[in-house]
């Protein structure tokens, strides 16, 4: 037999060496086409119903007039158009601003002005709120979209939907998205813990790298059913929905968190993986509680908490409730697209439980729990992290560089 060598060709759109959150479209066509990958108040949408979706919402948007750098602003809860309008967004070269349902009218109405945005995307439970803002002081807004399907007491305002977008037809490839200048894809706004919400802008590079870490440490893959517990205005949220959409995983979408919807999301769905905050992890715990049977426990793999440290006492009742899922502490912040250090607070072992558990037990918490402060684990492989103490020793400051930090 003789081997002929050939030389490939390959053909590489503009821009071909940069990063892009919208190659995990690919992944989907290619790998999860026909399987689940959106499971969202009972309803379901494959790979390729996704890419679908997201393609035809982003030709709307190039119709509409949507040019690469400009920013759509969204306010709604958690749902499958959420994370659509979010690629689709990206995949034109636009940048999406989430924010955050919860704020005040002035926070709001603050957040909206400091973004400039072309487009607001709003669900019903939002509509009333920033219409006001629409007839206001918001020059730079021309379009308002309503994210669902309207209502009958919708109809008599004056508002596009994401089904008048979807008008034109689909080409499915190639893939020929686009980039705003820099790379920058979010602007995420910072919870405000020491000041006022400030937007902070993301490049595809760092929510990528990001995702790169969240495999390598958490440990997702394409088998995963991931809950979402966090609102996708939420860095938290946001970097661990792109992360699933890399590794082609199924999202569980909630439009709000509430205890009880998730533990039975978690038994009804199979859940492997979600993510937490203390105060989430210790409402999840009170439910199951007190539940008859609870089949969760089989299914959860992988935990992780973000937001602030577990007590000992609920990563016991974690190890206990969750028994095969391995528990990582995450430390992190917007401005660093999500984690910069990651902490395995339990991983389950071959012993029993309570065996396990001990051999972490008072030797561990003491490790998380210093007087000189809180462990908060190792750097992931990306991150280049240094402590800078001042001279009293009390005080400190994190220097980081990398991929991972915001554009500004």
């Amino acid at each position: 037999m003789h081997l002929i060598q050939t030389t490939p060709h390959f053909h590489f759109m503009a821009n071909y060496s940069h990063s892009h959150i919208c190659q995990c479209l690919s992944g989907l066509l290619n790998f999860r086409r026909h399987f689940s990958v959106i499971i969202a108040e009972k309803r379901h949408k494959t790979g390729q119903e996704l890419a679908e979706e997201v393609l035809s919402l982003a030709q709307g948007l190039l119709h509409l007039g949507l040019t690469p750098g400009q920013v759509v602003a969204i306010s709604a809860y958690n749902s499958e158009r959420y994370l659509e309008w979010l690629l689709a967004i990206a995949f034109v070269g636009g940048i999406a601003a989430p924010l955050n349902y919860r704020w005040s009218f002035e926070e709001a109405r603050l957040a909206i002005n400091a973004v400039n945005p072309l487009m607001l995307v709003t669900d019903e439970s939002s509509y009333a709120r920033y219409s006001k803002l629409q007839q206001n002081d918001v020059p730079s807004l021309k379009w308002h979209i309503l994210l669902d399907s309207p209502s009958s007491d919708f109809t008599k305002w004056n508002v596009l939907t994401a089904e008048m977008l979807k008008r034109h037809p689909v080409k499915l490839l190639p893939f020929d998205y686009s980039w705003a200048p820099e790379g920058a894809v979010i602007i995420c706004f910072t919870s405000g813990t020491t000041g006022k919400p400030k937007g902070v802008t993301l490049s595809h590079g760092a929510l990528i790298i990001q995702s790169l870490a969240k495999i390598a440490i958490v440990g997702y893959n394409e088998d995963d059913v991931y809950l979402h517990t966090a609102p996708l205005f939420h860095i938290g949220g946001l970097s661990s929905a792109m992360t699933m959409l890399m590794v082609g995983g199924c999202h569980v979408l909630m439009p709000k968190f509430d205890a009880e919807s998730a533990v039975d999301a978690i038994e009804q769905y199979a859940v492997t993986s979600f993510i937490t905050v203390p105060a989430i992890m210790a409402s999840l715990i009170s439910i199951i509680r007190h539940k008859e049977t609870w089949q969760g426990g089989d299914t959860v793999k992988k935990i992780l908490n973000g937001g602030g440290s577990l007590s000992h006492e609920l990563i016991k009742d974690t190890s206990i409730f969750f028994h095969k899922a391995k528990l990582i502490s995450a430390y992190g912040m917007t401005e660093t697209c999500s984690s910069l250090t990651f902490l395995t607070l339990y991983e389950p072992m071959h012993e029993t439980t309570s065996q396990s558990l001990q051999a972490f037990g008072v030797a561990g918490s003491k490790l998380i729990h210093q007087q000189q402060g809180v462990c908060v684990g190792k750097a992931a492989p990306h991150i280049e992290l240094k402590i800078s103490a001042d001279a009293s020793g009390h005080i400190g400051r994190i220097l980081t560089r990398g991929p991972h930090i915001m554009l500004r």
